[in-house]
């Protein structure tokens, strides 16, 4: 297993890619701590974890906008397991607004939990892992939104956008530690940001001929922080089906 005795944090784990990254962490050998801010959605798939892996998930409802809610909970997370060697940033809300129409607080919202909680996770994991002095590996999530512009989400387009130089960054400053840093930028997987609604196969515009499911995202993830990606950082890694190619130019 490639993730044998690793404790990783996921952020927005209670449904989409972040479960389906919490159960292919967990079925690659690794004790994951399943962060969302549904406690209910949280604790049913940390349960469903250990009824097929006992004691292989838990579950944190936090803030992830909030520096000292991340702290906290990154302390404690090393208290109960002594380490944590992978971090990802999936959690994201998104705005359906043109910057004509977008209000200063939805703006604020959605580049806290969107982009802030990628520095506060990302600063508090990356000062542990530094203390360990066994490096790790953090996945920031992207998307194509954050490659180019779009006719609304303008906040949401802004915070995806700053995650990819933001994640080079960390790249840079964290390589003295071997703390591997890159992102994952998908299209169009699974429900749409913050809804529970699958998608159908209507209307798909990529080079596979479907929309992406969240264990498309997730196998990218195991690779992205496993032994197999371990001359890999600072890297971008498109799983969008080819979409991104299509895009105008």
């Amino acid at each position: 297993m490639r993730l044998e005795d690793k404790v990783a944090l996921i952020t927005g784990a209670g449904r989409n890619i972040g479960e389906a990254t919490a159960r292919a962490f967990a079925d690659e050998g690794a004790r994951v701590v399943v962060v969302d801010n549904d406690a209910e959605r949280a604790n049913k798939v940390a349960d469903s974890i250990n009824k097929d892996k006992p004691g292989s998930a838990i579950y944190k409802v936090v803030d992830v906008s909030s520096t000292s809610e991340v702290k906290q909970m990154v302390d404690e997370i090393v208290a109960q397991f002594g380490r944590i060697d992978i971090l990802v940033n999936n959690v994201a809300i998104s705005d359906h607004s043109t910057i004509l129409e977008l209000s200063e607080a939805e703006w604020d919202g959605v580049i806290a939990v969107s982009l802030k909680s990628v520095f506060n996770c990302g600063q508090a994991v990356a000062r542990k892992m530094v203390e360990q002095g066994e490096g790790g590996c953090i996945v920031n999530l992207g998307s194509t939104s954050g490659h180019r512009g779009r006719s609304n989400a303008t906040a949401y387009t802004a915070a995806k956008a700053g995650i990819l130089n933001l994640t080079r960054s960390m790249a840079i400053q964290l390589s003295p530690y071997k703390i591997r840093v890159n992102s994952v930028t998908p299209n169009r997987v699974g429900s749409p940001v913050g809804m529970d609604e699958e998608r159908t196969d209507k209307d798909v515009s990529n080079l596979i001929g479907r929309h992406g499911i969240p264990v498309d995202v997730a196998k990218a993830i195991v690779f992205m922080v496993s032994d197999d990606a371990s001359f890999i950082t600072a890297a971008d890694l498109l799983v969008d089906g080819g979409a991104f190619a299509m895009s105008e130019p």
